[in-house]
């Protein structure tokens, strides 16, 4: 008995974390539809500027991520309904077992009913009975047998309704999938345009390779500059701060920044974007190059694409310790939240100054939009803990 429960809990254990990773996948399809839409309109804003620069092969890099959440999110559905169809069609097979099994009891029960004994069979039956006791009794018998009979009769049709309700189930579960099935179908066909799409810039970008990779060698220049400025800027607040080190290596921190931590460390994973809409185009750590080959970037956070005039804003409350800019990256602005940094890079203006308190989605300042570039505007995004940086995907909203 034992061992059976134990199947049942982990069928039913199975069946919920099927059920949760659905739900979840279902969470990420409707935010990258959302990527999507923002793509699309980045890649129709930048048209004309862009046809064979490194923006519209980034942007179509981005559309190809975002457009295989959509698939797999529909691969999960047709996963599922495919469970249900099976699960229905197995509750159908049992049911229709049933409905024989009763539709042969109930058989033989009339046949002995109607052709074996007829209604004066039932009174002679009764009055043919040794004594009034005896008669009773053969009364009871009979009433109860064509109670038995009504009972039957009834569980028929109790089967009948609630195997008729399964069927128009899988006929409802039938169209899910179909539907569901031309929507995997057709976000394909849009991942293999966009693919071909990307292909062909690609073909014809590599023709300027050498140009890309003195743009790539200035932009990681300045990429380089900037990140040391970060990383002394922070080490220079940690030593004007007089904090003593604990054993772990991290700075000694007041009550109050330990419960900002805390609590920035409790919103992992549900922290708000620092903008209202984008999407990354430069993912955290060692990245291939779209276009050179056998060539790498190692990003120390993540690049942002907006629209034109797009706000950052800060993720958590916290107090602004740096306004500074170096040439050719703009304004960064970096905000503490007790042991935790997160570093807003390339605005053309900044609404705060050091010393500020912000609050969470508060606008720190305006992105800057390369005119160069058909208006494209990136924000650079970091996040540290103490000295040590963190993949920001790891720390924003899903």
């Amino acid at each position: 008995m034992n061992r059976v429960l134990s199947i049942v809990s982990i069928l039913l254990l199975a069946f919920t974390v099927s059920a949760q990773s659905v739900a979840d996948l279902q969470k990420k399809k409707a935010r990258a539809l959302k990527n999507l839409e923002q793509t699309s309109n980045l890649i129709t804003e930048n048209k004309e500027n862009t046809a064979k620069t490194m923006t519209k092969i980034n942007l179509l890099q981005a559309q190809i991520k975002e457009r295989k959440v959509v698939i797999n999110a529909l691969n999960a559905e047709v996963n599922e309904i495919n469970r249900q169809l099976s699960s229905l069609r197995g509750d159908i097979a049992v049911q229709q077992k049933q409905l024989a099994a009763l539709k042969k009891e109930y058989a033989a029960l009339m046949y002995h009913q109607y052709y074996k004994k007829g209604k004066w069979d039932n009174l002679m039956f009764i009055l043919s009975a040794d004594n009034v006791a005896q008669s009773l009794r053969r009364y009871r018998y009979i009433k109860q047998y064509a109670e038995y009979c009504t009972q039957k009769a009834a569980e028929i049709e109790k089967v009948k309704a609630s195997l008729d309700s399964k069927m128009a189930e899988v006929e409802k579960v039938r169209a899910e999938r179909v539907a569901v099935l031309d929507a995997r179908q057709k976000e394909n066909s849009k991942l293999q345009s966009e693919k071909n799409k990307q292909d062909k810039l690609v073909k014809s970008l590599k023709r300027k390779s050498k140009e890309l990779q003195k743009q790539l060698k200035r932009q990681q220049d300045i990429a380089n500059k900037l990140n040391s400025q970060i990383e002394r800027k922070i080490a220079e607040e940690a030593r004007k701060s007089g904090k003593s080190k604990g054993k772990g290596g991290e700075y000694v921190l007041t009550k109050e920044e330990k419960l900002v931590s805390g609590n920035f460390e409790k919103n992992k994973s549900r922290l708000p974007w620092p903008v209202e809409k984008g999407l990354v185009v430069g993912a955290f750590g060692i990245q291939p190059h779209p276009v050179l080959e056998h060539v790498t970037t190692n990003n120390k956070g993540i690049y942002i694409q907006c629209p034109a005039g797009t706000k950052a804003r800060a993720v958590f409350d916290g107090e602004v310790t740096q306004c500074f800019s170096i040439a050719g990256s703009n304004t960064t602005v970096i905000v503490k939240h007790g042991l935790y940094r997160t570093v807003y890079s390339g605005l053309s203006k900044s609404n705060v100054k050091q010393g500020d308190k912000v609050t969470a989605k508060q606008v720190v300042g305006t992105i800057f939009s390369d005119p160069e570039e058909g208006d494209k505007t990136v924000l650079y995004f970091q996040v540290w803990k103490d000295r040590e940086i963190q993949n920001p995907e790891f720390w924003l909203a899903k």
